[in-house]
């Protein structure tokens, strides 16, 4: 594809999505970001709420004139929900997580697929998943899990239903990455000795991550639809 792609990127005012929007503003992409309250040019969105998808679509589309070609999902909410919490706190924990997740990435994708078969376009997702997607996580962290594997499958059915029509669907799955997103839970899990799980040595920085998303979104080639790349320091081989 193209430098003046129009890509939207959820989650982009932090972490692995502001590396995101560098890499792809330097390779001369017309970028349109998203975060929880509006910031810094960002669309703002919760997207624990239902209706907020269709909104930050709609706003996004306002401001790239009618044309998105890319889509990245890579907003995501990573809180611990203790097996113990009462019934009631759990669930809303448990749905919070995934609306975020998985349901708002779906709808997204789902309003990117409409768009690019209505203009007989094709288009890119690139979906932000995790290592957790295969390898699962944490005892209060099954709602994460569970949300990213969801994520895996969307992608995957994604890739197989459209790639005829040009719609190309990639995902990424990193492992620890050094965000303000995991860096609670590290500490909680004992930190540097974290490592020792990591062949590598270290995590990951979010410019790694970025650097696959961009390979994605503008340079994989269209044969590569329905991969899953991992980025874990060998911590996950499959």
């Amino acid at each position: 594809m193209q430098t003046s792609t129009t890509i939207l990127v959820t989650g982009s005012t932090r972490g692995i999505g502001a590396a995101i929007v560098s890499a792809l503003e330097n390779a001369g992409a017309n970028v349109i970001g998203h975060g929880s309250r509006a910031r810094d040019g960002a669309i703002g969105a919760d997207l624990t709420d239902p209706q907020a998808p269709r909104d930050l679509w709609d706003d996004a589309l306002d401001r790239a004139d009618g044309r998105i070609d890319v889509l990245i999902n890579n907003a995501g909410l990573f809180a611990a929900n203790p097996l113990d919490s009462s019934d009631i706190a759990w669930l809303d924990a448990w749905e919070d997580t995934l609306r975020i997740n998985l349901s708002a990435a779906a709808q997204l994708s789902r309003f990117a697929v409409r768009h690019w078969q209505e203009r007989c376009s094709g288009g890119r997702i690139v979906h932000v998943a995790s290592r957790a997607a295969y390898r699962g996580d944490s005892p209060a962290h099954w709602h994460y899990a569970a949300a990213k594997g969801g994520m895996v499958a969307l992608h995957k059915t994604i890739a197989r239903a459209y790639a005829a029509q040009g719609i190309l669907s990639f995902a990424i799955t990193p492992g620890f990455t050094d965000t303000d997103m995991a860096g609670d839970y590290l500490a909680s899990r004992g930190g540097p000795g974290l490592l020792a799980d990591i062949p590598l040595g270290r995590v990951a920085e979010p410019e790694e991550i970025a650097a696959i998303a961009k390979f994605c979104a503008l340079e994989a080639p269209p044969s590569m639809t329905g991969a899953v790349i991992d980025a874990n320091g060998a911590s996950y081989v499959r």
